[in-house]
Order: structure tokens, then C-alpha cells, then sequence
């Protein structure tokens, strides 16, 4: 892909679901018949879309017969890009990492509302950089805690959030406070492995 300085190897995965297909033929349906209504029309401005299977020449509007059945032979096909090679990825997981991509998408929206990443307050790039870490290393613990207890995210915060201990230091005594733990923190807390596991 590129060429140049900007060349650089790519391998694309291709897929076929017959689910897929399914829905692509009714998509592809739909925009015949909306291409089939524009027939006979007037051509509007060169701004206004006229539909992907029109076809406009001298004798006017109609179907583009040839990309419809351009179409229909690529439906239910997707191809995923990568620039692994095959030693390193096979074809099924590079489409099982594909597949596994709104898990990275829900963490993130996870960590702009329950883990505090936004807004930030800072204006120093490296006082930026530490308020992300300590987000994504928040983000890296509750996905681990998210997988090993079966509780989402935004359930582990809510619930674990009032788990606090404190150390008060007074006259140069230290006093440790343990934590006053809920029982539905509790039940969270058993799911989890021992420690050093």
C-alpha cells in the first residue's frame, strides 16, 4: 500500500457470513429500487446524491446494471487490513482481534464517564501524561477485575468506591483504619483469586 516513502506491506483478511450477505443483499434491494424510482427524472444538481446505482449518461437516468451485479458478487464479504504477517497472525485471529475491537471501545467510554479520564485539569504536558497513565492503569485493573469476577466495570467502581482505609498519624502515634466493607463488596472481593495468583 503507498508508495515512496509511504509504501509500506499491508495483507487484507477476507471474511464471508452468510448473515452478511443476507443483509447486504436487502441493502443492495433497496438502492436498485431507489436507483429504479430516479429513472426518467430529471438530473438535480451535481451536489445532490443521486444514489450509488444510478447510472447518468446522455440518454438520461437508470440502473447501473454492472456495479449492482459487482455488488451482489462481493456480498457478505469483509476485509480486515493488517500489516502482520502471517507467521506472526494467522487469518482467524487477525479476524477474532477485529471481532474483539468494541471491547476496546467500550473501555474507552468506560474510562471518560466511571474512571474519571475527562475533563482534565492539568495543562503541562507531562502532568497530562501522568493523569492518563494512572487512568489507563485504573482501565488495566478494573478490566482485569472485570474478567476474573464477572461484574462490569461500572459496577465494580460504584460498589468498591466506598472502600477506603485510612492511616491517621496524631502526637506521632500512627492509627490504621480498616475499611467498613458492604456485603455485596464482599461478594465482589470472594470472586477474586488468592493473592499471588
Amino acid at each position: 500500500m503507498g508508495s515512496g516513502k509511504a509504501a509500506r506491506k499491508r495483507r487484507v483478511v477476507y471474511q464471508y457470513v452468510f448473515a452478511r450477505h443476507k443483509r447486504d443483499d436487502r441493502a443492495i434491494n433497496a438502492m436498485v429500487d431507489r436507483a429504479a424510482r430516479q429513472q426518467g427524472r430529471r438530473r438535480r444538481h451535481p451536489a445532490v446524491e443521486e444514489g450509488l446505482f444510478v447510472r447518468i449518461d446522455a440518454t438520461g437516468k437508470g440502473v447501473d446494471w454492472a456495479l449492482v451485479e459487482r455488488a451482489r458478487q462481493i456480498a457478505g464479504l469483509k476485509g480486515h487490513v493488517t500489516n502482520l504477517s502471517v507467521d506472526t497472525m494467522d487469518g482467524a485471529a487477525v479476524i477474532a482481534a477485529y471481532h474483539d475491537l468494541w471491547q476496546g471501545e467500550k473501555s474507552f467510554r468506560m474510562s471518560k464517564s466511571d474512571l474519571r479520564a475527562r475533563p482534565i485539569f492539568h495543562h503541562q504536558r507531562d502532568a497530562i501524561e501522568a493523569h492518563l497513565t494512572v487512568v489507563f492503569a485504573a482501565l488495566a485493573v478494573s478490566r482485569y477485575l472485570q474478567d476474573v469476577t464477572g461484574v462490569s466495570i461500572s459496577k465494580l467502581v460504584h460498589t468498591l468506591r466506598t472502600v477506603r482505609s485510612a492511616t491517621l498519624r496524631i502526637n506521632g502515634t500512627e492509627i490504621t483504619l480498616d475499611p467498613d466493607i458492604p456485603e455485596k463488596a464482599r461478594n465482589i472481593l470472594s470472586r477474586l483469586p488468592p493473592t499471588g495468583h
